[in-house]
């Protein structure tokens, strides 16, 4: 009896976490995941195709992961692929070519776990130039609360409102507060105008897309999303696990989030990877003391995704209803914690800050040379910066220091 006692404890915190985890990570972000996809050229329903194959990828990958491994190991879509998607615009080719480019980009993955050079190319990516990109390309979409209220303060004005709330009260709920008031507003506003929607577009359906394969969509779309989801997924996604004390099988990993990319792109799925944020919710105290038993919270995790993706077109259909500026609104508070935790390891090392802001600069304009997206053109940036000022030193310099005034024989941290 008491045995039976026990086992039932020690289900309920892992699956109890496993929920929690699956439901905060999902309604914080899959905005931004519409937002992308309809960024590079993705209809309403092709959209919500995206959404639920990404979603039941990145869940399947969480439960074959935790299930092979016996660790905590979570799947994520890749929220900087979104936002990286939500600012880039369409490409030559349109959304077939976009899809084309989430197919490279899943045979970058599986090469990376193929491939122990690869990984350590990537690796070799300075943190601080590999942060300053996704914050400039964080940084458009974290304006839309801002320009919303200023276009229609009447429906952001609440949602801002209720996440600030969140933020003072229930901090890992924030973003999920702030869709439940933005849901709210959508139905007023329904109400209202006396519109309805059609239930047979609350039905999930995959759009499976012919992929095209361009050179703007290979440059401008498939190296910047598989650059910013290894810098800001994988490889943060790892440290979060190492600093919980779980080791990740990365070519194990690796290859499962690539075949999930692979499998998910031509329904219009951008990318999966590793989670930080799940990865810290399923693998934590929260999902019991018993450490050995945690995996269960990232299978209940998967499930729940799994779940919440079969109602994708019913999140689509929602979000795509809403009045002006609430969508940008929701998809830019969801980011605003990751925009600070990315300026943050951007300019940590003063010596960095010159290559670091040359690099968010160019990212943040949004400007696209011969094509290419401001994302690749932003690391080229950085990267350049970097050497000229590290050309002949050991050091860089800080801000707004001129670079003759650094001693030669000055070394800098790696």
């Amino acid at each position: 009896m008491h045995d039976a006692v026990r086992q039932h404890g020690g289900l309920l915190q892992p699956v109890t976490a496993g929920m929690v985890s699956g439901l905060v990570g999902y309604t914080s972000a899959f905005v931004v995941v519409l937002a992308g996809l309809e960024g590079v050229g993705a209809t309403p329903a092709q959209a919500s195709s995206g959404l639920l194959a990404v979603s039941v990828t990145m869940g399947l990958a969480s439960i074959v992961l935790a299930l092979s491994t016996r660790r905590p190991i979570t799947s994520a879509w890749s929220t900087p692929g979104a936002a990286l998607l939500a600012t880039t615009g369409a490409v030559a080719g349109g959304w077939p070519a976009a899809v084309g480019a989430f197919l490279v980009t899943g045979v970058l993955v599986v090469l990376t776990g193929l491939l122990p050079q690869l990984g350590s190319l990537i690796a070799r990516i300075p943190t601080s130039i590999a942060q300053a990109m996704l914050a400039g390309i964080l940084f458009q979409l974290c304006l839309g609360p801002v320009t919303g209220l200023a276009d229609n303060a009447a429906a952001v004005a609440p949602i801002v409102v209720v996440w600030v709330a969140g933020v003072r009260f229930a901090p890992r709920f924030a973003a999920p507060l702030a869709f439940v008031a933005a849901a709210v507003v959508i139905a007023v506003d329904l109400g209202r105008a006396g519109r309805g929607v059609d239930p047979a577009a609350l039905a999930p359906q995959l759009e499976l897309t012919t992929p095209a394969f361009t050179v703007a969509g290979l440059v401008g779309i498939a190296l910047p999303l598989y650059l910013v989801t290894m810098a800001g997924q994988n490889v943060p996604g790892v440290a979060v696990m190492k600093g919980l004390g779980y080791d990740v099988p990365w070519r194990r990993a690796m290859l499962v989030t690539g075949a999930g990319t692979l499998l998910g792109a031509p329904a219009g799925g951008h990318a999966i990877n590793l989670s930080a944020l799940s990865a810290a919710l399923a693998a934590g105290p929260e999902a019991g003391p018993d450490r050995s038993r945690r995996w269960i919270a990232s299978v209940t995790c998967g499930v729940v995704v799994v779940g919440l993706g079969i109602a994708s077109a019913a999140f689509g259909t929602l979000v795509f209803l809403a009045p002006v500026g609430v969508l940008a609104a929701v998809a830019g508070l969801a980011l605003l914690g990751t925009l600070a935790s990315s300026l943050q390891a951007a300019l940590a090392d003063p010596r960095q800050h010159v290559p670091a802001v040359a690099t968010f600069a160019t990212a943040a304009s949004g400007v696209a040379i011969v094509g290419v997206s401001a994302a690749f053109w932003a690391l080229v940036a950085g990267l350049v910066v970097r050497l000229v000022l590290t050309s002949g030193s050991r050091r860089v310099p800080p801000a707004g220091t001129p670079a003759t005034s650094v001693p030669r024989r000055a070394t800098a941290r790696p």
